[in-house]
């Protein structure tokens, strides 16, 4: 198998060691593996939160119920390793690049899509049962120089005029009264979409429901080989082969280039990484004027996204690296507990528990992606959602789920998340490219 970043990254066996993971019963994670061959009309690559909530809306609102193969545990890729954070923000274009490149109205429409996505996770919670440890109200962005705060008035402005938004601008005096300081912090932009979850209950549950709603769950059932046959496609697993008319591709930071031709070198995995600390007293948290329980991540290109989590344990994520083998995490884990003291004085000296890193998705042209492949209209997919994916994945997967059952086309989708897939130039060098962007924004973010 052809792997951007050392083997470490995608090995299965290999414990993930996220607090997630201690937040659940293990048993819950292990579906059987696929044992024999088996007949869908609808087979999904993927158990992540896209792959279960097309299942979960196929067999709730289609009855229509699909084969979810799943390479490893339920949620042991990004779905499970994830910060929590159900927002907005799954594309890497600017603000005035989404208006250059698809105008006002297409623009606003995907804001409103990002907003529905947030309300949708609520609703399937409440809907299915499913515990999800909300947390927050909205989310917030953080200046982490003074000059950047006149992003966040420019950005504030967009918000509220072109997506509709209801945002707020907060002074650093702001910013303390609601329970937020650090010395990194000058001034912040509220913004009232989104909220704060555990990613590992929510994906535990969607595989829950679906399950319940009628889809056939294989877990430990990764896809070695796929072939066509006439009209059927042909997903062979170690233990099993699946037959299905057609295909929906959720894989997302982890599709293999191997796995079809229509996704080779389509996507550029990157690397984000997460600590978390011991549970905070109330007397620490009061140290460092820590009250808010709203999703916070700041105004670096390199950003640090942190919240308070329901325990009490701060969560504190980076984005970077790009070996992934363990030396490389043992010097991220030591960077990031420093800069955790940096930005955080009063907590500078607080056992860090956990450690874990996982693979986020950027596509070439740095959007979404939903729809079917030009080339074989019966292998759909969505993915692509550049470190923002929980509430956008749940969206997509009921998107590309009311496109299979024929109740809406590719073409009814927002213009942002419709666009086709197309190659990265280059692609042997993606990672070198990754290093190259990490450099220059290593370099904007220093920028006083």
């Amino acid at each position: 198998m052809t792997t951007l970043y050392n083997s470490l990254v995608y090995d299965r066996s290999h414990p993930v060691q996220s607090y997630w993971e201690t937040t659940v019963d293990p048993s819950q994670r292990h579906a059987s593996p696929l044992q024999q061959d088996n007949t869908c009309d609808v087979a999904i690559i993927g158990g992540g939160i896209t792959g279960l909530s097309a299942a979960l809306h196929l067999a709730r609102d289609h009855q229509i119920h699909a084969c979810v193969l799943e390479a490893g545990a339920i949620a042991w890729g990004a779905s499970g390793r994830n910060g929590g954070f159900c927002c907005i923000g799954s594309t890497r274009l600017s603000n005035e690049e989404l208006l250059k490149q698809f105008g006002r109205e297409e623009t606003r429409r995907y804001f409103q899509d990002q907003r529905e996505a947030t309300y949708l996770v609520r609703q399937l919670a409440i809907a299915e049962g499913i515990e999800i440890d909300a947390q927050g109200d909205g989310e917030i962005v953080s200046a982490h120089t003074p000059s950047r705060w006149a992003e966040l008035e420019t950005e504030h402005e967009f918000l509220t005029e072109v997506a509709g938004y209801d945002c707020q601008l907060w002074s650093p005096k702001d910013v303390a009264e609601v329970g937020f300081r650090s010395p990194e912090a000058y001034g912040a932009l509220h913004v009232g979409v989104g909220f704060g979850l555990n990613p590992m209950k929510y994906t535990v549950g969607l595989a829950q429901a679906a399950q319940r709603h009628g889809a056939r769950l294989f877990s430990h059932s990764p896809v070695t080989t796929w072939e066509k046959s006439g009209e059927w496609h042909l997903l062979h697993t170690p233990k099993g082969t699946v037959k299905a008319k057609r295909v929906i591709v959720a894989t997302n930071g982890y599709t293999r280039d191997e796995l079809h031709r229509g996704f080779r070198d389509r996507f550029l995995p990157a690397m984000s990484n997460i600590i978390t600390t011991r549970p905070l007293t109330q007397t620490e948290l009061e140290a460092q004027g820590w009250r808010t329980e709203t999703p916070v991540y700041d105004t670096r290109n390199l950003l640090f996204y942190y919240r308070l989590l329901k325990d009490g344990r701060f969560l504190f994520g980076s984005r970077g690296g790009t070996v992934g083998d363990g030396a490389e995490r043992d010097r991220r884990r030591r960077w990031m507990t420093r800069r955790l003291g940096e930005m955080f004085p009063a907590w500078k000296d607080i056992e860090i528990t956990h450690y874990w890193n996982g693979l986020v998705c950027l596509s070439a042209a740095l959007v979404p992606h939903i729809g079917n492949l030009s080339e074989d209209a019966s292998v759909f997919y969505a993915l692509a959602y550049h470190g923002n994916g929980v509430a956008t994945g749940t969206w997509s997967g009921q998107a590309i789920a009311q496109i299979v059952a024929g109740q809406t086309q590719p073409q009814d989708l927002c213009a942002v998340v419709r666009q086709p897939l197309k190659a990265f130039p280059l692609p042997a060098l993606r990672v070198w490219y990754l290093r190259g962007a990490y450099l220059l924004y290593r370099t904007k973010d220093a920028l006083p």
